[in-house]
């Protein structure tokens, strides 16, 4: 066989389980993030003395882009199945 297809196959072999560790890594730094922001979010609510009833009431009147507050285990479950 031509020696440069098995040196293309096996840098393509290479770069595929590479993409798929970046991948993997990017979901991982993408949860990190959101759990930062959440975690952040809470912080100045907290800091308001806000319930999280009142800051929903707030979002809401604020227009209709918060039109519910999602379930975690839902979130969750989504997030297993995409994996």
């Amino acid at each position: 066989m031509n020696p440069k297809i098995v040196k293309l196959r096996e840098e393509h072999a290479k770069n595929k389980a590479r993409i798929t560790e970046l991948s993997a890594r990017n979901r991982d730094i993408e949860k990190q993030l959101r759990g930062l922001e959440n975690t952040e979010i809470i912080g100045l609510v907290r800091a308001q003395g806000m319930s999280l009833e009142d800051f929903f009431t707030l979002m809401q009147a604020q227009g209709p882009a918060v039109a519910t507050i999602p379930n975690i285990n839902e979130q969750e479950e989504t997030e297993n199945e995409e994996t």
